[in-house]
């Protein structure tokens, strides 16, 4: 058996298994990460979203291997990040999920965008999000809720 590391949410883990497995297996399966979801498994609808190296990073079909030196942030560990955190709050504040599928891939994309972003316009925020679906139709609240993160981080 193959065995290689990951630096995820700032810990290096050491990984039994072979690096050809997709990332969002690894995570779910070997490091109970369960925030990433399996969803189209083609990399289209963004529920397996993670932070590699700062960038939203779609990780269902790409190999664990892939990402060896790089770092891995996953929705559980954004709490502790300041856009991370404010997302999560004005996500919860403005009801943006339903069935809450797709939730924690728009976190990521959401903090990764107002960290490179920090007052985007909804042109910029569309763009952000271009790859992620919500089949629940809670786009406008998501929308709503990354602008008031932004509103509450510039305040911060």
């Amino acid at each position: 058996m193959d065995c290689y590391t990951l630096t995820v949410n700032g810990e290096v883990r050491e990984i039994a298994g072979d690096e050809a497995t997709p990332l969002v297996f690894v995570l779910r399966n070997d490091l109970d990460l369960i925030g990433a979801k399996l969803g189209c498994g083609l990399e289209q609808c963004g529920a397996c979203a993670v932070l590699v190296d700062g960038e939203a990073t779609l990780c269902c079909n790409r190999p664990a291997g892939e990402f060896a030196g790089k770092q891995i942030t996953t929705v559980e560990a954004l709490s502790e990040d300041t856009e991370g955190a404010a997302v999560q709050v004005a996500f919860i504040a403005e009801g943006a999920a339903q069935c809450g599928y797709c939730t924690a891939g728009l976190v990521v994309a959401a903090t990764a965008l107002l960290k490179k972003t920090p007052k985007p316009d909804r042109q910029e925020i569309a763009s952000g999000l271009e790859d992620h679906l919500c089949r629940c139709g809670s786009h406008a609240r998501v929308i709503r809720a990354i602008e008031r993160a932004s509103e509450t981080l510039a305040h911060v």
